[in-house]
């Protein structure tokens, strides 16, 4: 949704930008996405510091802010946050892996997903964010859960509900990465692989370790000709094994392995290989290279094409509270180190003692326990599913239950891991935007029952967008939004009702001291606002006196999330981080509009602000009316605006409220116009049945020096113009054709002489931009955005 015209220093703006649109292609500014919650999504590029996520069936390109102080992954071109989203796959994103091999400055990035294929990516440079796909190959029939790569042999593997594991050859030819299939495991007894981890031994030798949906993990070596040999199953964990991680202990040539493996057991443990140095077949008998003074009765030989190792128990980690889904390796300085995620909001980070040698916690990152207990609706993150070390083992990210990645950066003054700016976005398809009266905030709000607020955060020299707010966490999924002004918005989801919420004191000061955003502070605004447990109403909370930090248990009602004052709630000098945002920013609700039967499904609100216009989901006219409500009173605009037979997809006031625009799923147009004793009424001015051959899905009006047009766009692939005349008729003056369904169209609200520009949204995710000239109305398409 393309924002109205504001002020004369915003129109300047607009004239700039529609320049810059006239003569550059537009390109992606911001992107906000979250991340999929599947512990091996994500992996963190050793040599470019890109971070590489799983976002829905799209792949999420970030570059960590972490690395402008960390000296590793610099930004060439001034830009960090998401780069780009790929896009291939047709499902889920499950697995993600970068290959630590450069070829030519061309880095390679494997993916799997639950459409059964693994993709290779290949870089156009090697920390540009850019990559494109060349090679995808189908040889599982299940969804891929797992990938692993090997750190020195061109060698990965992937892991699949079919049961099965595959091993891949990795190989740069004629300037180009590709993969070929070595070797196809079948799992038995038949058990589904959640997780792989494959390193070289001595020489060439290698090992393969599965977990999955089993207690036990399986070890595979090759024994001969690149062939993957069972050997042993590895038994001491008591439920499924989501995550296993292999690294050398030490820096030195001939160094054990140490093999992590975690659990939904909520226990993680570390397993030893080490290389025999003699060919005896009985382990109690075996010496090893390392001082080992007594071996257990646990030990395993693993037989390599070169030499045989020794694999026993090595020790058992107990601290999470809960299943534990990721386990992590460091070792870029003397110290090894291993980072564990868990469901228990915590991440631990283990190294053993200089000492004893035992391992020990020595940090732990994430909830107080008091919170712990928090459902997501009072602001927990629902666990950690992810965690992350940077290339240099300063930082690390970790993805929570949100979707939302958040960053710590170790303090070598205090000692200590601080939080920092991570990234967020909604976890399921975004359903509406809308932009506040003085373009500076902007609204999404998703089918993950979230409402979230953008901003710019004004440091320094740059600008750059963050998620300031999340006004509303709802317990059902959100259709609509729209700001009423800049300071309220109403928001409509499958409840069948509305909901209008108000601008806390938290949010106005947090934006004022920040953004750009020009909110100013009232006295009569609530601090901030709660929501109880088992409630939907955001309940409004103001402080009794300025000294008090946080408001007392009956001010704040029976389960309702303790509220503590703006100014220590959240960063005084950053965006709110992701324990903030679902805590401290949400918006008190002011009203609930009733009136339709059925789910919501489109909102507007006059530029005056005097008057909102909603429908819903309907099979009937009875039920596809539009319902006007006045945002003085709060009431019903009676009587309901009838015309259309199915469901109402789009409302758009023209920008000077003397009309009303509709569309809908029975394929025709609408145009109602104010009364001109009371403007709060509107009357159907004109219609056209069958405007398009299929439903129309969005609509909008050009800009206030135009006139009276506006376009339609549908499923029939089809962007139609239409000027209103006198009597209430409309004719058609252009129709431009799209490859794809439209499901969005929106003008840009300022025409430059005899040109206006326009895009549209195709259900694939690319965005055309045209240009429109109104005299002879010939189309140009000057800028084709790719899905991603």
């Amino acid at each position: 949704m393309v924002s109205p015209i504001g002020t004369a220093t915003h129109r300047l703006d607009y004239l700039k930008i529609l320049a810059q649109v006239l003569m550059f292609a537009p390109m992606a500014d911001f992107i906000a996405v979250g991340g999929n919650r599947h512990p091996e999504a994500a992996d963190w590029d050793s040599l470019t510091g890109l971070v590489a996520y799983g976002a829905g069936e799209n792949i999420a390109i970030w570059r960590p802010s972490v690395h402008r102080l960390a000296g590793s992954g610099k930004s060439q071109d001034g830009r960090f946050g998401i780069l780009s989203l790929l896009r291939g796959h047709d499902s889920n994103v499950t697995a993600i892996k970068f290959l630590p091999f450069v070829n030519n400055g061309k880095r390679a990035l494997l993916s799997g997903s639950g459409d059964c294929t693994v993709r290779l990516w290949q870089s156009d440079s090697s920390a540009s964010g850019v990559f494109e796909n060349v090679k995808s190959v189908t040889a599982h029939k299940g969804s891929v859960n797992c990938l692993a790569v090997s750190s020195r042999r061109p060698i990965f593997a992937s892991g699949s509900a079919d049961a099965t594991v595959v091993v891949w050859k990795a190989s740069f030819t004629d300037g180009a990465w590709d993969q070929s299939l070595l070797q196809t495991i079948s799992l038995v007894p038949k058990f589904l692989p959640l997780s792989l981890a494959l390193n070289c031994l001595e020489g060439d030798d290698s090992i393969l370790a599965v977990g999955g949906t089993k207690s036990s993990l399986d070890i595979y070596s090759i024994e001969q000709e690149d062939i993957f040999t069972y050997q042993t199953s590895l038994i001491g964990h008591e439920n499924w094994i989501r995550s296993l991680a292999i690294q050398p202990e030490t820096q030195v040539n001939g160094s054990d392995r140490l093999l992590a493996s975690a659990s939904q057991d909520k226990y993680v443990r570390l397993w030893r290989i080490q290389r025999l140095t003699t060919g005896k077949s009985d382990p109690d008998q075996l010496t090893v290279t390392s001082d080992l003074t007594e071996i257990s009765n646990k030990n395993h030989i693993l037989k390599a094409r070169n030499d045989r190792y020794l694999l026993s128990f090595e020790a058992l980690m107990v601290g999470h509270e809960d299943w534990v889904y990721k386990v992590s390796w460091q070792s870029s300085d003397a110290t090894l180190r291993l980072l564990s995620a868990s469901a228990d909001n915590s991440l631990a980070i283990w190294s053993p003692d200089a000492a004893s040698g035992i391992w020990i916690c020595t940090a732990r990152l994430g909830e107080i326990s008091a919170q712990k207990g928090s459902t997501t609706a009072t602001g927990s993150s629902g666990g950690f599913w992810i965690g992350l070390w940077s290339p240099n083992g300063k930082s690390i990210a970790s993805l929570g239950r949100t979707g939302s990645w958040s960053i710590w950066s170790h303090d070598e003054d205090q000692d200590s891991w601080q939080p920092g700016v991570g990234v967020s976005g909604h976890t399921k398809p975004v359903m509406d935007l809308s932009w506040s009266k003085d373009d500076s905030l902007l609204l999404s709000t998703s089918h993950d029952q979230t409402t979230r607020l953008f901003a710019q955060w004004d440091h320094g020299e740059n600008r750059t967008w963050h998620e300031f707010g999340r006004p509303q966490i709802h317990g059902y999924d959100l259709n609509c939004i729209n700001f009423i002004g800049s300071r309220q918005f109403v928001s409509g989801g499958d409840e069948k009702l509305l909901r209008v919420f108000d601008e806390p004191r938290a949010t106005a000061s947090l934006l004022q001291k920040l953004s750009l955003a020009s909110n100013s502070i009232s006295g009569d605004m609530p601090d901030g606002a709660s929501i109880p447990v088992l409630g939907l109403s955001n309940k409004a909370i103001k402080g009794s006196d300025e000294n008090q930090t946080s408001v007392t248990e009956s001010d704040r009602g029976d389960g309702a999330l303790n509220f503590l004052k703006p100014d220590t709630n959240v960063g005084r000098d950053r965006p709110p981080l992701e324990a903030d945002l679902s805590r401290y920013t949400l918006w008190p609700e002011k009203e609930k509009l009733y009136g339709h039967g059925n789910e919501i499904s489109a909102i507007a609100v006059s530029n005056n602000e005097s008057t909102i216009a909603t429908a819903c989901k309907a099979s009937s006219v009875n039920q596809a009316v539009i319902r006007l409500f006045d945002t003085q009173e709060w009431r019903e605009i009676a009587p309901p605006l009838t015309v259309h037979s199915l469901t109402v997809t789009c409302l758009r006031f023209s920008n000077d409220d003397q009309y009303l625009l509709s569309v809908g799923r029975d394929r025709q147009w609408a145009v109602f116009e104010r009364d001109e004793r009371d403007t709060h009424l509107y009357q159907l001015r004109g219609s056209r049945p069958k405007a398009h051959s299929r439903m129309i899905l969005s609509a909008c009006w050009a800009p206030a020096p135009i006139g009276t047009d506006f376009a339609t766009a549908g499923r029939d692939k089809v962007i139609k113009f239409w000027r209103l005349q006198d009597g209430g008729a409309a004719v058609l003056t252009k129709t431009v054709t799209a490859t794809l369904p439209v499901t969005a169209v929106d003008i840009l609200p300022l025409a430059a002489e005899d040109t206006i520009i326009f895009a549209s949204g195709a259900e694939n995710g690319e965005i055309s931009v045209y240009s429109l000239q109104l005299s002879t109305f010939s189309v140009s398409l000057f800028s084709l955005l790719p899905n991603g």
